[in-house]
């Protein structure tokens, strides 16, 4: 289950819903459990996988590559450079790179068939069921955090 919050834009006062993640993200190790339960791999194998995964994505990205993964999606990197840019063509160098990031496209599915086919992006066919998050705000989490060391959502 998903949850989302209300919120009200100050751009143009109107409400939305806002996804919050709760707390903590998944961790390899329990990636790696719920892989091997559903496959003939042992949790250290896939351990391993998934460990050796960053580093290899990255060489290929590197490279100048996009790193596709069946059911997944897309990754490559996007270069961040100064935002004044150059005057001239011959300005340009790898100088003005100030940074990197990884970019990622969740993969294309296609449902239905003629005039009734849809394509989304998303990282499964699962249905997402949303419910509205009736935890604490993050001002009272932050007063809260404080004092217990943290805990409640986090919004994305």
């Amino acid at each position: 289950m998903a949850f989302y919050k209300k919120i009200k834009m100050k751009v143009n006062g109107k409400w939305y819903p806002k996804s919050v993640l709760v707390v903590t993200a998944a961790t390899t190790e329990q990636v790696a459990k719920r892989i091997a339960a559903e496959s003939t791999v042992s949790p250290a194998d896939v351990r391993a996988v998934l460990t050796a995964l960053g580093s290899v994505m990255g060489d290929f990205m590197a490279q100048g590559r996009s790193v596709k993964l069946d059911g997944v999606g897309s990754f490559y990197f996007t270069a961040i450079t100064n935002k004044n840019g150059v005057d001239t063509e011959k300005e340009v160098t790898a100088n003005l790179i100030k940074g990197v990031r990884v970019r990622f496209l969740p993969e294309t599915r296609y449902r239905g068939a003629g005039k009734g086919r849809v394509s989304t992006r998303g990282l499964s066919d699962v249905d997402i069921d949303w419910e509205e998050w009736k935890g604490e705000e993050k001002e009272e989490k932050k007063e809260k955090g404080k004092k217990e060391g943290g805990g409640g959502p986090v919004s994305g």
